[in-house]
């Protein structure tokens, strides 16, 4: 059996514990590790997945990976995880889930279109204001922010700006 047949079983054994948890498979990767191989299985919601999330699907998963025939006897470790920031944007529900945030889409004609998304629809996604066509869009990646805390906007457990000095 080549990589992709065995993906395409595993897909087809683990989906329905992915959907039960309201997530969808995203990408399963098989890699190589010296006489045993990495399953690694990428999941995603529509909402931002946390740690308990994954954890509830990376149990129903293994216990559906372990005995399955398409994988041998050929030792494996399992990784469960969520998408990565650095996972381009390809799916309309990518760009939904991301409502709000900063992107940086680099378009078909090379130009670099950035701003915040706003509505997403079958064929457009909003960036700063401007529909712009979803098929004209090469690569899109979320932008990462930090903002730094002012001390006027921390506060202690009285309601006291800390830092104060009263």
């Amino acid at each position: 059996m080549n990589s992709q047949e065995l993906r395409a079983e595993i897909a087809a054994a683990i989906t329905s514990v992915i959907e039960e948890a309201a997530c969808y498979l995203e990408e399963i990767t098989i890699t190589p590790a010296g006489k045993s191989r990495i399953v690694t299985v990428i999941i995603d919601s529509d909402s931002h997945l946390n740690l308990d999330q994954v954890t509830v699907v990376s149990r129903g998963i293994s216990e559906i990976v372990e005995v399955l025939p398409a994988l041998g006897d050929h030792p494996f470790t399992l990784e469960v995880t969520s998408p990565g920031v650095d996972r381009p944007l390809t799916q309309i529900r990518h760009w939904r889930k991301n409502f709000g945030r900063l992107v940086n889409a680099t378009m078909t004609d090379g130009s670099v279109k950035s701003g915040r998304i706003g509505e997403t629809t079958k064929d457009f996604v909003e960036i700063d204001g401007i529909d712009v066509r979803i098929s004209d869009i090469k690569r899109a990646l979320i932008e990462i922010e930090f903002k730094s805390i002012k001390s006027d906007d921390v506060s202690d457990a009285d309601g006291d700006a800390v830092g104060d000095d009263q």
